[in-house]
């Protein structure tokens, strides 16, 4: 106990993480109702992209790539991690509101053969577990993009080249992968794209001066 208290001390700014019980509640909440006379996310370059399993892989390195980035963060800045963790939040509280007022959802996964491999079994559990609905904008881009930005922008890791050009390369793995493997339309990732890119200026603001950088500091603690 005291072990644990003495964690809570030193990294107090962990409670921000409890966001992730209201947005488990929240989308577990639009996966039960939400499951027919939903919007089709459709468009014409969908059906070009053919599917490919193998994609799984990098699709389920998203959650490890997002959890390793934050936990970083949090045990290494504290600026960075608040402010990491304000632009992944904010996208998907954004993204639940959507999803909320506007149904959508998808219709074009193909039937898949489990025993053909186990990227393809892997995948057909996938669909399984997960319905497809509340696709846009998708959560998955979204987060991969945060995450990548989060790494770029970050003072500690501009010397570590390999790391920021990693995080670059499976950001980018991710997000094809939720359109070779059907999850996802071209415009659910548009739309996270769309929206990172106006939350970057709410949370990283323009240049962000030294000595909002020193303000910033004061108030976080």
């Amino acid at each position: 106990m005291k072990t644990i208290a003495a964690f809570l001390r030193k990294y107090s700014h962990v409670w921000i993480l409890s966001y992730g019980l209201i947005y488990l509640t929240w989308f577990c909440y639009l996966e039960r109702t939400v499951t027919r006379n939903y919007h089709v996310m459709h468009v014409a370059m969908d059906d070009y992209i053919p599917f490919n399993e193998y994609f799984i892989v990098p699709y389920l390195m998203w959650f490890l790539y997002v959890a390793v980035t934050i936990l970083y963060f949090l045990f290494t800045n504290k600026e960075d991690y608040y402010r990491l963790c304000l632009f992944l939040f904010s996208g998907m509280t954004i993204s639940l509101i959507i999803c909320t007022f506007f149904h959508n959802g998808t219709d074009f996964r193909p039937a898949l053969d489990p025993d053909k491999n186990i990227f393809t079994a892997a995948v057909a559990a996938l669909y399984q577990t997960d319905t497809p609905t509340n696709v846009f904008p998708s959560v998955h881009v979204y987060n991969s993009i945060g995450a990548h930005i989060a790494i770029v922008k970050s003072e500690s890791l501009k010397k570590h080249r390999l790391v920021r050009i990693g995080s670059g390369i499976l950001m980018t793995a991710i997000c094809l992968s939720t359109v070779f493997l059907k999850q996802h339309s071209v415009i659910d990732g548009v739309g996270s794209v769309v929206m990172a890119y106006v939350i970057y200026w709410v949370v990283y603001g323009y240049g962000w001066s030294t000595e909002n950088k020193k303000v910033t500091q004061k108030v976080l603690g």
